[in-house]
């Protein structure tokens, strides 16, 4: 059979060009039949039509003081050598604000202004302007003007205007109906029991989030299963009921991937594939003059895809144009390397370290999840780009605030699942503050700090030569610097095995001779170095390790893989094991630390963290963890 491929590897710009000219000639951006709402439930809706005035507001002269309402022309010649007294009730009327301007009267004095010269006589020193302290018919809205223009948005205050004007009812657009059609025979609902080879769907939920906070409505659909026939009936359906349509999954060219086909069956395929990465297999089309749109079933592609294209469709029906992205200037701390040819989206961590914005780029996987949840921007590589060295600049589009990017601490290094802990307990003390963690490797993060890229690094690096912990690299990799080490936790390293150890593993032995798997971790981490210097002990070669090469990030990538059965043991903390019910054979006790520059040591980003590691809460969530001793949590161990 011959295999399918793109039509299009297009400019994703180009891309959305043709989507949009295509989508304007069949009338499909136009939005529907306006829709009749209560004024005071239309917040955030788009207005379909003007809207004016009713009433006048206020719409009567009213009072804007407490006080007493006067002629003004009997105030006039009032000064402090020659007092004008008013009879009250007859020339002076009390008022409170808000009052109706009794007749005649065209001015208020405020009460503060007057003297009761007798109990039925104010006496006052200066005269009064005619309308002073009056609110007079139409001062904040006239009947008939317009109170909002068409494509508006509506917002708190505008309903408080339309009320006053007397609109009680208004005309807006109608929020563009968006199905959304998961595909694919290995997905289930959350809530099933899961099996080998079963996929949780949570794609639609989050395409569907996505678009009901542009402002749509969206309509998720049961799953289809990969199959020609199924697929067309269900987005026939889906074209009947709804003004956009989204397949979820299928875009792509494999054997199973039926998306393009069935959409050039019902209508036309104007784009298959684009230049970007992630998002390549992404399909705009039309159908009965509605925008049929393929997205990629990657979730990051599929974030991608529904940003670049579904977005400016969903506005558009709604009159609108998307808000700007906020973006910031960052210096790239670590080179990325990009393939020329296709615009990359990079999602980075944040964290303005002196006065610089640093961006560390995290994983770029287009099946990562969690790199849209902790990324805090994004960098685009144009596509006529090799990426960026390390120290070079590059727009960022934020995902968070620029003050929430200044009030980060960043921490680079070794992973520990402590640090997790540390960064909720310092949400929950400081709500304005949060922590970056980017697990490059010990020595990753002591060259960080070397480069003045992190506020401290985690480290725990063991000196063969003298068993000490940290301190001999900080004084080879950092010499000069002035530097605080302080300690966050001892914890205990080991072997992650199998529950039930079925390969009767009992020390680092067993690992030597081919027949068991091994999970190591990256260059430059501190475990590694502690198994290079274990097996150093032991006289072990690495070479004679089946997996010594196969390496992962972090302790729980490390239980992971164990946990899947892609690997039989590694190397990791206790913690790590217990969070996923594996077993361990302890072998040492290390100290992991946090290195940090003396010039941080007093700012808010150090002073905020050493407040958290002292309180007690802290330290039982910690130790719940299993395998940690915090005998020495916050303590200084070394200052060069």
């Amino acid at each position: 059979m011959k295999r399918k491929v793109y039509l299009d590897d297009l400019p994703w710009e180009d891309a959305l060009e043709r989507f949009l000219e295509h989508l304007q000639e069949v009338g499909a951006l136009q939005p529907g039949q306006p829709e009749l709402l209560p004024s005071e439930l239309a917040l955030g809706r788009v207005t379909a039509s003007p809207v004016y005035a009713r009433i006048s507001s206020p719409h009567y002269h009213a009072s804007a003081m407490d006080g007493f309402a006067v002629q003004s022309a009997d105030t006039f010649g009032a000064s402090e050598t020659s007092p004008r007294r008013l009879k009250v009730g007859l020339e002076a009327v009390a008022v409170d604000t808000g009052d109706l301007m009794p007749p005649g009267c065209d001015a208020v004095i405020m009460i503060e202004d007057v003297h009761f010269a007798q109990p039925d006589v104010i006496e006052i020193i200066h005269a009064v302007p005619p309308w002073q302290h009056v609110r007079v018919v139409g001062e904040d809205i006239v009947a008939t003007e317009m109170i909002m223009p068409a494509n508006h948005q509506v917002r708190p205050v505008d309903i408080g205007a339309m009320l006053a004007g007397g609109i009680n009812n208004m005309c807006v657009r109608p929020r563009p109906r968006v199905a959304i059609l998961p595909t694919g025979t290995e997905l289930v609902q959350p809530d099933s029991e899961m099996r080998p080879g079963d996929i949780i769907e949570f794609n639609s939920r989050m395409l569907g989030a996505m678009v009901e906070r542009w402002g749509g409505s969206a309509l998720r659909r049961e799953i289809t299963e990969d199959n020609f026939e199924s697929l067309r009936a269900t987005i026939s359906a889906a074209v009947h009921e709804a003004d956009i349509v989204l397949i979820n999954a299928g875009s792509s060219a494999g054997s199973e991937d039926y998306t393009a086909d069935v959409i050039k069956s019902l209508g036309a395929v104007l784009v298959h594939g684009v230049a970007t990465k992630p998002g390549k297999p992404v399909i705009l089309g039309e159908i009965k003059g509605k925008p049929v749109v393929g997205v990629p079933g990657y979730p990051v592609s599929a974030y991608l895809g529904m940003d670049l294209f579904v977005k400016p469709v969903v506005f558009k029906k709604l009159g609108l144009v998307p808000p700007p992205v906020e973006t910031i200037e960052a210096t790239v701390s670590r080179k990325m390397v990009s393939p020329i040819g296709v615009e990359e989206f990079v999602r980075v961590k944040l964290g303005q370290v002196g006065d610089r914005v640093v961006a560390t780029p995290i994983s770029r996987g287009a099946g990562i999840m969690m790199s849209l949840v902790r990324a805090d921007g994004m960098i685009r590589v144009p596509r006529s780009s090799e990426g960026f060295n390390a120290g070079e600049k590059a727009t960022v589009e934020l995902f968070r605030s620029a003050q929430e990017i200044r009030e980060t601490t960043v921490i680079i290094g070794s992973h520990d699942i402590a640090l997790d802990v540390l960064a909720n307990f310092l949400r929950q003390a400081y709500p304005a503050a949060t922590l970056s963690s980017a697990h490059v490797g010990s020595l990753g993060g002591l060259t960080a700090l070397r480069r003045e890229e992190a506020h401290c690094a985690g480290t725990h690096l063991l000196d063969e030569q003298t068993g000490e912990y940290n301190v001999p690299y900080i004084k080879r990799l950092l010499k000069g610097r002035d530097l605080v080490l302080v300690n966050l936790v001892y914890r205990e390293q080991g072997l992650i095995l199998a529950t039930g150890n079925p390969k009767g593993i009992k020390g680092l032995e067993d690992l030597a001779g081919g027949g068991v798997s091994f999970v190591n971790r990256q260059r430059g981490a501190g475990t590694r170095i502690l198994l290079d210097y274990l097996l150093k002990q032991r006289g072990l070669d690495p070479e004679s390790i089946h997996g010594y090469e196969h390496e992962e990030y972090t302790h729980m990538g490390v239980a992971a893989a164990v946990k899947s059965g892609a690997v039989d043991a590694g190397l990791g903390i206790r913690a790590a094991a217990q969070a996923l019910e594996l077993d361990f054979i302890s072998i040492a006790e290390e100290r992991y630390d946090l290195c940090i520059p003396a010039e941080h040591w007093d700012t808010p980003y150090i002073k905020r963290l050493l407040e958290v590691m002292a309180l007690p809460e802290f330290k039982r969530e910690v130790e719940k963890l299993g395998g940690y001793d915090l005998r020495d949590c916050g303590g200084v161990m070394w200052r060069s």
